[in-house]
C-alpha cells in the first residue's frame, strides 16, 4: 500500500473536514430558507427610493460589497446610465420582513445584432463591477430564488447574462452551487484580469515587496525634484464637506488633459458631472469617500477618488496636470494612495477599476481580479449553444478591433515624434 506524507495528509484531512462542514451548512441553510420562504418582485431602478432603509442595510450585510450598487451611487447613475435598468427584489418571508437580495438588469431586445433577448445584469463605465447584493447569511438559498423567478418569469428572457463578476471569491461560489443545484447550463467568456491590492498581513511594508529598490529609488527621486519647484504636500481627505470640494480637483485635472482634448471628460457632460457629484455627496456623507491629491505652491496636480463599501474599496477614478508628466505625479500619488490602503486594517482590498495592463497600477500591486462575463441558461428551451457561439465570435471580433486601434495608435504616435526617436 502506498505510503502519505503525514505532513501533506493533515491539510488534506483538514480541507475535506472544513469542506464537509460548509456543504452541511448550506444543506442547513438551504432547510432553513426554502425558496416558498422568499418573495421576489421585479422594480424599476428609478422607483427603488422608496426602499433606500432596506436597501441600504442589505448593502451593510452582504456577501461581497458592491458600491456601485449601493443606493447613494445607483441612484445618482440611474438618470444616465439605468433609466431602462430594473432590479430583482428578494424579500425574506420571516416575521420581520427584510431584504435580502437585490440583482439589478436590463433586458437587451437585440444582441449579436440579432433579435435574441437577454436579460442582462447592469454595469456601466463608471459602475464596472457586476457583483449583486446578497445577505451573507443565507446567500445561496437566496440566489436560488432568484434564478427560480427569472427561470419562471416568461415576461423575461430564457437567457441571463453577468458582466464584470469576480472569478473566484464568496459570491463566486455561492452562484456556481446555486446553478449545478438548479442545473442551469453556464459558460464564461471575456475572461481577464485587472489589478488589485490585498496585503493581507504584509501591510506596512506592502510597497517595499511589491516595488523594485530600483522602481522606489525611482519614486524618491520623483518626489525631489517635484519638491523643487515648489512647496509639495501629499493631502487626504475624507471629511463630507471636503470630499465634495476637493473632488473638484479631480473634474479640473481631467478636463485640462486628454479626455478634456476628446471632449469624453465628465465636466462635458451635464449629466454626468450630476452623476458623478451627487454620489461623491451621498457617499461621502456615509463616509465612504477619500480624495487623494498632490498639491504644488497650494494648487493641485494630481488628484484620486477612491469609494469605500465594508471591508472593500474602489480606485474610482483619477487624474493628473500632463504639464508635470515628466514628473510622474500620477504615479507618485497612486504609490502614497497604496501605502494608506495596505496601512488601512479596515480595508481588505481596493479594486483598480482599471483595464488589462494598466500602466501605472500593474507596477505598484501584486495581486489581480480575475473577471468574467457569464451567461447562463435560465430555460431548457433557451437557445444556449447558439448564444455561447455568438458571445465568442463577438468577443474574438472585439479583441481584433482593439488590436487593430492599438496598432493605429502607436503608427499614429510615431509618425508625431521628431525624426530622431523614430529611426
Amino acid at each position: 500500500m502506498a505510503s502519505v506524507d503525514s505532513d501533506y495528509a493533515a491539510p488534506v484531512a483538514f480541507e475535506r473536514t472544513a469542506s464537509a462542514i460548509a456543504s452541511a451548512r448550506r444543506a442547513a441553510l438551504a432547510d432553513r430558507y426554502p425558496l416558498d420562504s422568499f418573495t421576489v418582485e421585479w422594480r424599476w431602478l428609478a422607483d427603488l427610493v422608496a426602499i433606500a432603509d432596506d436597501w441600504r442595510e442589505l448593502a451593510a450585510r452582504a456577501l461581497e460589497p458592491n458600491v456601485f450598487y449601493e443606493p447613494a451611487f445607483a441612484l445618482a447613475a440611474a438618470a444616465v446610465f439605468g433609466r431602462d435598468v430594473g432590479a430583482a427584489l428578494v424579500w425574506s418571508d420571516a416575521a420581520r420582513r427584510e431584504l435580502v437580495g437585490l440583482f439589478p438588469a436590463r433586458v437587451t431586445r437585440r444582441r449579436y445584432g440579432l433579435a435574441l433577448p437577454v436579460l442582462e445584469g447592469w454595469t456601466h463605465p463608471y459602475g464596472p463591477l457586476g457583483t449583486p447584493l446578497v445577505v451573507r447569511q443565507a446567500a445561496e438559498p437566496v440566489i436560488a430564488a432568484w434564478l427560480a423567478y427569472l427561470a419562471g418569469n416568461r415576461g423575461l428572457p430564457g437567457l441571463l447574462f453577468l458582466p464584470l463578476l469576480a472569478e473566484e471569491g464568496l459570491f463566486a461560489g455561492a452562484l456556481g452551487a446555486s446553478l449545478r443545484r438548479l442545473q442551469m447550463p453556464h459558460a464564461d467568456f471575456a475572461r481577464h484580469q485587472r489589478p488589485l491590492l490585498q496585503p493581507g498581513d504584509d501591510r506596512h511594508a506592502y510597497l517595499d515587496h511589491a516595488v523594485s529598490a530600483h522602481r522606489r529609488r525611482e519614486l524618491r527621486r520623483s518626489v525631489r525634484r517635484l519638491a523643487d519647484l515648489g512647496a509639495l504636500c501629499f493631502a487626504a481627505s475624507s471629511d463630507p464637506v471636503a470630499v465634495v470640494r476637493d473632488s473638484e480637483d479631480f473634474f479640473a485635472l481631467e478636463t485640462g488633459g486628454w479626455k478634456g482634448e476628446r471632449g469624453t471628460a465628465a465636466v462635458q457632460n451635464e449629466a454626468v458631472r450630476a452623476f458623478m457629484t451627487a454620489a461623491i455627496r451621498a457617499l461621502g456623507a456615509q463616509g465612504k469617500v477619500a480624495v487623494n491629491r498632490i498639491l504644488l505652491d497650494g494648487r493641485a496636480i494630481a488628484a484620486t477618488i477612491t469609494l469605500r463599501s465594508g471591508d472593500g474599496a474602489w480606485y474610482w477614478k483619477t487624474a493628473y496636470d500632463e504639464a508635470y508628466a515628466r514628473h510622474a505625479p500620477g504615479v507618485l500619488l497612486s504609490a502614497a494612495l497604496t501605502e494608506d490602503l495596505a496601512a488601512n486594517s479596515a480595508i481588505a482590498r481596493t479594486d483598480s477599476c482599471a483595464a488589462p495592463g494598466n500602466p501605472i497600477l500593474d507596477g505598484l500591486w501584486r495581486e489581480r481580479l480575475a473577471l468574467c462575463d457569464r451567461l447562463i441558461a435560465l430555460r431548457p428551451q433557451a437557445p444556449f449553444p447558439w448564444a455561447c457561439r455568438l458571445e465568442s465570435l463577438r468577443g474574438a471580433a472585439q479583441v481584433t478591433v482593439k488590436s487593430m486601434r492599438a496598432r493605429l495608435g502607436h503608427r499614429q504616435r510615431v509618425r508625431s515624434l521628431p525624426r530622431r526617436h523614430q529611426e
